[in-house]
């Protein structure tokens, strides 16, 4: 009887085995925080130099860790509210927005207004304009009785082939130093990023970031499914629209401060499902954000220190994310 009883309980979680892959992951986001900071920075610690060359390191942890923290919470908000793995915040058009309003600028203003106009407002507005956006695709169609989640999607595919069509047009019509000079501001780059805008995204993002946590547990209710979570008393279509806005206003900040990144969040949010073993956001969050942290600050080490190409890590990442997107794709096609 013991055995049978043993045999039919349920078993214990594993929180050990999550609690030392958090905290290597933990471990390995601090030593390569302190190797980007202070790797082959001349003086000895405590001097002048050495604290001036930390202090503009510091600008590109910071920059690392506002994009991680953005890229993963957005992406595995977007699966929680679509219920599905293989999307991403991309597939709405948020890219494609950001592409087609540089673009734009440089089309009826020139190359030069890209960097006259750089400033904390031109980042206000870029990211008003992306979030306004969303929130009233969203509500509009959410409003109607017709109105559901598939459509929804279906209308951010295309109007993401919208602007990327139109952002094509104009960019075949630009001088090629203009084009040189707006393809270098379309990629992703953690380079581009200025001081002036870090304490202002933070802001902005703590505070959804606390709204999220705040709603942890009725993002778990999400997750189930449309019919369980009315069932079990949620609003479903009003908690959808806050959790696409706040999608949005995740995006808008990453995208503003160093440009696109398409697959990083779902490379991300894939591995933390799988090193979590939850699908509880209490525990998928922290390790989402903690896996973008590790990645992006152990690829710009790398690339800085040891290939002198820190330029190319968001180029690399997106490479990678592509195939890791199609690869992922096939496997779930073929099971």
């Amino acid at each position: 009887m013991p055995d049978t009883l043993a045999t039919i309980a349920p078993a214990r979680p594993r929180r050990p085995r999550i609690a030392w892959r958090f905290g290597i992951l933990a471990l390995v986001v601090v030593i390569a925080a302190v190797g980007v900071l202070t790797w082959d920075v001349r003086g000895a610690p405590g001097s002048r130099g050495f604290g001036i060359a930390v202090n503009l390191r510091v600008v590109s942890v910071a920059t690392i860790a506002l994009v991680a923290c953005c890229q993963a919470v957005a992406t595995v908000l977007f699966h929680t509210a679509t219920a599905n793995r293989i999307l991403t915040p991309s597939i709405m058009g948020f890219d494609a927005l950001y592409v087609v309003m540089q673009t734009a600028l440089v089309f009826f203003f020139g190359s030069a207004a890209l960097s006259a106009t750089d400033g904390l407002l031109k980042v206000v507005v870029q990211s008003v304009l992306m979030v306004g956006f969303a929130t009233l695709l969203y509500g509009w169609l959410f409003a109607g009785r017709r109105g559901n989640l598939h459509i929804m999607l279906l209308v951010g595919v295309v109007l993401g082939v919208g602007f990327g069509s139109l952002s094509t047009v104009m960019q075949r019509l630009l001088t090629p130093s203009d084009f040189d000079i707006l393809s270098a501001r379309l990629f992703g780059n953690l380079s581009n990023s200025d001081p002036d805008y870090l304490p202002w995204g933070a802001l902005v993002v703590a505070g959804v970031l606390l709204l999220v946590w705040r709603a942890r547990h009725r993002l778990d209710v999400l997750a189930l499914g449309r019919e369980t979570s009315l069932n079990l008393g949620l609003a479903y279509r009003r908690e959808v629209i806050g959790v696409l806005v706040l999608v949005a206003v995740l995006i808008s900040v990453s995208t503003t401060m160093v440009g696109p990144m398409t697959f990083f969040g779902f490379i991300v949010a894939t591995l933390a499902y799988q090193l979590s073993g939850s699908s509880q956001h209490r525990v998928v969050l922290p390790f989402a954000v903690l896996l973008g942290m590790a990645t992006l600050l152990v690829g710009y080490f790398v690339l800085r220190h040891v290939f002198y190409a820190a330029g190319m890590l968001s180029i690399i990442i997106e490479f990678a994310g592509g195939l890791f997107f199609l690869v992922y794709l096939l496997r779930k096609g073929s099971l």
